[in-house]
């Protein structure tokens, strides 16, 4: 793999997407909890999301249960959550694992490609943020707790 737009990963349908479709755009991939403390992201990822589309920018989501089982519905109920709350248009995939032997491999392209503090590759909690450069290199690393209004000027320097 030589970017992060060359897996497939799974649609919320739980067809294969292929995120070639993404080559050549800016992109803040993040996993996400419908019941989370950080939920109401979605709206400021959305914000982002609506502000640059135009300029090649994209927001992709990854529903996770696996810190304190905050994304417990189906696919059918996380995307009618995303769009009825939060107004999301951006696309959000079939819920994965992000840490531990069942890892999507895509999550554990970006942890390698962009360690947390001191080097660590685990994700501590929902809503952590890769923001990935046009060539689909993942260039910087978000906690959950860095809102998405603060990565405008990062994604501004990359579009």
């Amino acid at each position: 793999m030589s970017g992060m737009t060359d897996f497939v990963v799974a649609a919320s349908n739980g067809a294969p997407a292929d995120l070639s479709v993404y080559a050549g755009e800016v992109l803040l991939i993040v996993n996400t909890a419908s019941k989370c403390g950080f939920t109401p992201q979605y709206e400021g990822l959305e914000d982002l999301y609506r502000r640059y589309a135009a300029r090649g920018f994209t927001v992709l989501a990854f529903p996770c249960n696996q810190f304190g089982a905050q994304e417990p519905g189906d696919a059918a109920e996380i995307a009618n959550f995303c769009s009825l709350t939060y107004d999301v248009t951006f696309p959000v995939f079939a819920k994965i694992d992000v840490n531990g032997n069942n890892a999507a491999p895509l999550f554990t392209a970006l942890k390698t490609a962009a360690p947390g503090l001191l080097g660590s590759k685990g994700i501590k909690w929902n809503f952590t943020k890769f923001l990935v450069d046009r060539s689909g290199k993942a260039v910087k690393r978000y906690g959950p707790r860095t809102l998405p209004e603060a990565l405008a000027a990062d994604i501004e320097r990359l579009l």
